[in-house]
C-alpha cells in the first residue's frame, strides 16, 4: 500500500462487503446454492460465520449510531482509508446499488476510525476467503 501511495496508483479492493457478509443480511444458518461461490468458501461455513459475527456486530453497532446500514459503514470505512482507494461494488438489486452509493455520504470521524481500527486489531477472524480448490486459492498459493 505504501508503494501504491508513493507511485500515486489507485487501489480497487475486491469484495469490499465480504461477499455480502459485512452487510449483516446473511444469517449464520443460511446455505448457498451450489452455483454460488460462497457455498465453497470456508468463511461461509456456519461455524466460521458464527465466529466472525463479532466483526458484523461491530459494524451493526456503528451503523445504528450513524443512522446508516452496515454495508454503508463497511464501504465508508474502506473509502476513509486513503482517497485513492475506491471500492468496486457488485449487486444483483438496484436498491442495493442506491444503498451503496449513499455510503459516500457517511462521515466517519477520526474517533470512529480509531475505534474501528482498535476493534479490528482485537478481533480474530476465522477461515480463508477462498475455496482451497479454487483457481483463486492456487493463484495466491493457498
Amino acid at each position: 500500500m505504501d508503494l501504491l501511495e508513493r507511485l500515486e496508483i489507485g487501489f480497487i479492493p475486491f469484495a469490499p462487503l465480504g461477499k455480502g457478509f459485512l452487510t449483516a443480511t446473511i444469517d449464520t444458518n443460511q446455505t448457498f446454492e451450489k452455483n454460488d461461490t460462497r457455498s465453497k468458501q470456508p468463511r461461509f461455513k456456519k461455524e466460521n460465520m458464527e465466529f466472525n459475527k463479532t466483526l458484523v456486530d461491530l459494524i451493526k453497532r456503528i451503523a445504528e449510531e450513524k443512522t446508516a446500514t452496515p454495508a454503508q459503514i463497511a464501504l465508508a470505512w474502506v473509502m476513509a482509508q486513503k482517497p485513492w482507494i475506491v471500492p468496486i461494488l457488485g449487486s444483483r438489486k438496484l436498491s442495493r446499488v442506491h444503498e451503496n452509493v449513499k455510503a459516500a455520504e457517511v462521515k466517519l470521524t477520526e474517533k470512529d476510525l480509531i475505534e474501528i481500527r482498535k476493534a479490528l486489531n482485537s478481533i480474530e477472524l476465522r477461515a480463508d476467503r477462498w475455496d482451497p480448490n479454487s483457481a483463486n486459492a492456487k493463484r495466491i498459493g493457498k
